[in-house]
């Protein structure tokens, strides 16, 4: 396992260095200017050569190669460069909005995983039943519906018809609560971005675990310990749940970059603070630096997912070896 270890580490460093290449060009080769941002649309706008002095302040007319070059030696030291928009360092501005995503994000995993795997394991027990059909029909909506279509009838139903739940923000911005109060407005404020940010994720873990879980009660040893009189409730427990959780952790180590990345849109609509909103406006602002940034933690979140998994493999299914 030492050794796994230290090879996923050392294939990890090429990996993310190609990453970063790859969302450099495509990034920089885009369409627009950045410098557009130091553009105050109330003053006379300014001359082209003060366009251009700003250019080779920021190292915008420098090829491509030197760019990348000295990106990349800032940001080995933890240096991801400077917000154009914001006028901060990008490490401030995802570090402020880091933990708001990751609420957002750990609470819609763990909604998804206390709803989507007893619905799936129920589905796979009942199967060809009037709850089965229920159960496929709105998975089936779940996964074709868009996020942001699920957001915006969340929004018209309990924030504005009903008024049951506020629509945008992580705190209400008329009142400065304190303690457990506080906690409770943030928790408001969480249920329906929640509810939308998870809701393809539900349906998507309940077909997939429905799945699993019957192709698993198909098998020799199922049969075999059935035979020898087990209960049911003992050969489900101990022989095929396990066994039918090796799916599930492929998805949940890929869902973990939806911590960081899978939000924007849910965030942008819920206006919630975290960093999709922050890499949405900084796409529209042209913030070359927040992209690059945003893009890089979210190449580390998906490497670190695919490596938990494997790890997870080894748990759930002890004949898997890594040496």
């Amino acid at each position: 396992m030492t050794r796994f270890l230290i090879r996923r580490v050392v294939q990890t460093i090429p990996l993310l260095i190609g990453i970063s290449i790859l969302a450099f060009l495509i990034i920089r080769l885009a369409p627009g200017d950045p410098t557009v941002v130091y553009i105050d649309p109330n003053k006379p706008p300014p001359s082209a050569e003060d366009l251009a002095r700003l250019r080779a302040d920021l190292g915008i007319d420098d090829p491509l190669p030197v760019q990348y070059v000295r990106w990349l030696g800032n940001a080995v030291q933890g240096d991801l460069g400077f917000s154009l928009s914001g006028r901060r360092p990008v490490t401030d501005e995802i570090g402020e909005r880091l933990p708001n995503t990751a609420l957002l994000g750990f609470t819609s995993l763990a909604l998804t995983v206390i709803l989507a795997i007893p619905v799936g394991i129920l589905s796979a027990i009942y199967r060809y039943t009037v709850f089965d059909y229920v159960i496929t029909v709105v998975s089936f909506i779940g996964l074709s519906v868009p996020g942001f279509v699920v957001a915006l009838f969340l929004i018209q139903v309990f924030a504005v018809e009903l008024g049951w739940l506020p629509s945008t923000g992580m705190h209400d911005v008329r009142e400065n609560y304190e303690g457990w109060r506080a906690v409770r407005d943030v928790a408001e404020h969480l249920i329906l971005p929640t509810i939308a940010l998870s809701a393809a994720s539900i349906a998507r873990w309940a077909r997939y675990q429905r799945s699993s879980l019957l192709d698993v009660l198909n098998q020799d040893y199922i049969r075999t310990a059935r035979a020898k009189g087990a209960r049911e409730r003992r050969v489900l427990r101990v022989h095929a749940l396990r066994n039918a959780l090796l799916p599930m952790i492929t998805i949940g180590g890929l869902s973990i970059p939806q911590l960081v990345s899978g939000a924007f849109i849910i965030e942008f609509v819920f206006g919630w603070p975290g960093m999709g909103r922050l890499a949405v406006n900084a796409a529209l602002r042209r913030d070359y630096p927040v992209i690059m940034g945003v893009t890089m933690i979210s190449a580390i979140f998906i490497v670190l997912g695919n490596f938990l998994a494997d790890l997870a493999y080894h748990w759930a299914d002890p004949r898997i070896r890594y040496e």
